[in-house]
């Protein structure tokens, strides 16, 4: 007979408390979340007009006088449930801003839209996939006596991938440099791009605002050689933003324009260094403006929507380009589980980073991104509704602000007892979000047979 584990014993004594049906509900409430925060505390909701309570709660009769919440964590690696919520309003975020919904208007699907990547330049050579790696006829070697090429074909999964062919060749400086940077060569390229279109259109930049409107939804994503590039969806709407339409002259072809002319030419330079100088930093030369079709060819709307969903749930571990938590010590570096590549950035970063002139860019606390410390997802204001919107109607479509509106007022106050899971806890709610999951995707199945048949 197989011995009970810690795990076991610990499921079967929440299973046997008298309040193990309502904590089980909050479990589900919160999607079989893997590290929820426990808050407690209480809230009254009063009529606005009278001061008559309409609904108080208080945890001191939940279970452990707690309430457990989301931990809402993006990355799948630390909270898979938690993840594929963000994942759909992500999906829903993009989606309303390239074909309307989520209070933007249907008719933003056809103004001009583009679907743009934008690259990191090249810090060195590094090993490739598809086709002979980086076959040379010379057989030369580089000043360290490593071999200049490689005529290998590597498969995609390949560890070698993305490593360069000479790590003491390789400009790690400039990628971490490039890296903390990476934010602001994003907010001049925006710049440049509206600059463009009024020059275009013969108008001063400061007029362009009058005339139109540049909205954007981007996500940053590394790749295979540790280096982020930027994929993007650019729309350009009348000054009013998406209610309004674009001016004549704003077409999809000048709009591409003005985006690949922007991108070759912006230029951002680093603090100036007694060890590295000032370096000038560009967008990679691989730039790509598609736009995004109606009924033409061209990225799908919906395409595009799922692809910048499925990114943004990937952790920094997930895709091999750093760990999802900060590093604390220069031995934490070592003991991360990255690549040699990886982890001669992170001591890139590191060292950088106790150099007075690059105080500002804190690359210590963003080591562990390789010193990129942007956003995931960012987006424009004008671009499409919020991830706050979006949780405010699942909540109401839930049923849990259905009390509230403009005639009530709420006073609420919760503090931070905890959060996680025990191990027995931990079980339950695998279970419960594996048995959400199953339900999710027999209905999507459902959707899809039933699209199928009236298409």
């Amino acid at each position: 007979m197989r011995q009970l584990s810690e795990a076991d014993r610990d499921a079967i004594r929440l299973a046997q408390d008298p309040k193990f049906a309502r904590w089980l509900e909050q479990i589900t409430a919160t999607g079989g979340c893997s590290h929820p925060v426990h808050l407690s505390g209480s809230a009254i909701t009063r009529d606005a007009i009278t001061g008559e309570i309409l609904h108080h709660y208080d945890t001191r009769h939940e279970p452990a006088e707690r309430l457990s919440v989301r931990c809402r964590n993006r990355r799948a690696t630390v909270c898979a449930p938690c993840s594929r919520l963000h994942a759909g309003d992500t999906f829903h975020l993009v989606r309303a801003g390239l074909i309307g919904g989520k209070t933007v208007p249907a008719t933003v699907r056809y103004r001009p839209r583009l679907f743009v990547t934008l690259t990191a330049p090249s810090f060195g050579p590094v090993h490739r996939a598809g086709g002979r790696c980086r076959p040379r006829r010379d057989g030369g070697a580089c000043e360290h006596g490593r071999p200049l090429g490689c005529r290998a074909i590597h498969d995609a999964a390949d560890f070698l991938v993305g490593q360069p062919l000479c790590a003491d060749c390789y400009d790690y400086p400039a990628h971490a440099l490039w890296h903390a940077h990476a934010g602001k060569l994003w907010d001049r390229f925006v710049i440049g791009v509206r600059r463009r279109l009024a020059s275009a259109a013969g108008l001063t930049q400061s007029r362009f605002p009058d005339h139109a409107r540049l909205s954007f939804a981007r996500v940053a994503e590394y790749q295979k050689r540790a280096a982020v590039h930027v994929h993007a969806v650019v729309r350009l709407d009348g000054p009013a933003g998406p209610d309004d339409e674009p001016p004549a002259w704003g077409t999809v072809d000048r709009l591409a324009d003005a985006v690949r002319a922007s991108a070759h030419r912006i230029v951002v330079r680093t603090p100036y260094s007694p060890a590295l100088g000032e370096l000038a930093l560009r967008w990679g030369t691989q730039v790509d403006a598609r736009p995004l079709r109606v009924n033409g060819p061209g990225p799908d709307d919906e395409a595009v929507a799922a692809y910048v969903a499925k990114y943004v749930t990937k952790g920094a571990s997930e895709t091999g380009a750093g760990t999802d938590h900060r590093l604390a010590t220069w031995d934490d570096i070592d003991a991360a589980p990255v690549t040699a590549h990886v982890r001669t950035l992170m001591r890139t970063c590191w060292r950088l980073g106790g150099l007075p002139e690059y105080k500002p860019l804190h690359l210590r606390a963003w080591a562990h991104t390789l010193g990129y410390r942007g956003h995931i997802l960012t987006k424009s204001r004008a671009y499409s509704t919020t991830y706050a919107a979006l949780r405010a109607d699942r909540a109401e479509h839930q049923g849990h602000g259905e009390l509230s509106g403009p005639d009530t007022t709420t006073d609420a106050h919760w503090r931070f007892v905890g959060s996680g899971h025990t191990r027995g806890a931990a079980l339950i709610a695998a279970s419960v979000a594996d048995d959400l999951t199953r339900n999710w995707e027999i209905v999507r199945d459902v959707l899809r047979e039933r699209g199928d048949a009236l298409g």
